[in-house]
């Protein structure tokens, strides 16, 4: 399988056998759990505004405004975000830092300032490059763009607590890797990064249900 083969229900499984065969402790997440969703998003604005709006909040708080923002514009695009008032996305649970960054985005890509399109045909860190550009978006929420909705086999995305903490408790390490410690960690599963992390919030997600 190449490295450079995106992500799929077709070789998600193949590649988390792989992984398994090569790492205990993945192949205990594998063993127990089974092979994790794909959990893909489609490319465009609306998921890059909905991982904006997850940052440093529960993905269920996230997922409520969003569900929230498609109730009042019916398709989320940057023409029809740009109609609504601050008044209007504050009621809705938008925070004033998070209605600056998605403007921000919305203007840029009426504005031809980035072609979220284009970054398709651009190697992992050449479009995290361009998305990080970007006002609000930062190398997590480039990270998840990258792995969720370009479905790029290789990303581990940097300071994302769920994935240190599924770590620590898969090792029963005394602490959580820092973002630093983490991403050398994660050194060990390329070329499948993206799929290891997979597996790890899996394992959080599964390990939380059952608490």
């Amino acid at each position: 399988m190449e490295k450079t083969k995106a992500i799929s229900e077709a070789n998600i499984s193949v590649i988390c056998r792989e992984l398994a065969a090569t790492d205990e402790r993945l192949c205990h997440i594998h063993a127990i759990y089974g092979t994790p969703p794909l959990w893909a998003r489609p490319a465009g604005f609306a998921t890059l505004l909905q991982i904006i709006l997850e940052q440093q909040v529960s993905l269920a708080s996230a997922k409520a405004c969003f569900d929230k923002l498609a109730a009042l514009l019916g398709e989320v695009t940057p023409e029809r975000f740009l109609t609504l008032s601050d008044v209007e996305l504050k009621a809705i649970g938008f925070s004033r830092q998070k209605i600056t960054y998605s403007r921000y985005l919305s203007d840029a890509i009426m504005e031809h300032r980035i072609d979220l399109g284009s970054i398709h045909t651009l190697p992992d860190d050449e479009a995290r490059e361009e998305l990080v550009k970007l006002k609000g978006i930062g190398a997590w929420t480039a990270d998840v763009y990258l792995l969720m909705a370009m479905l790029r086999p290789d990303v581990m995305p940097r300071g994302d607590i769920a994935l240190h903490a599924a770590y620590q408790k898969l090792t029963s390490a005394e602490k959580r890797p820092g973002s630093d410690e983490f991403i050398e960690i994660a050194e060990r599963w390329r070329p499948y990064r993206s799929v290891a992390a997979r597996l790890l919030w899996h394992f959080y997600l599964s390990e939380k249900a059952a608490r």
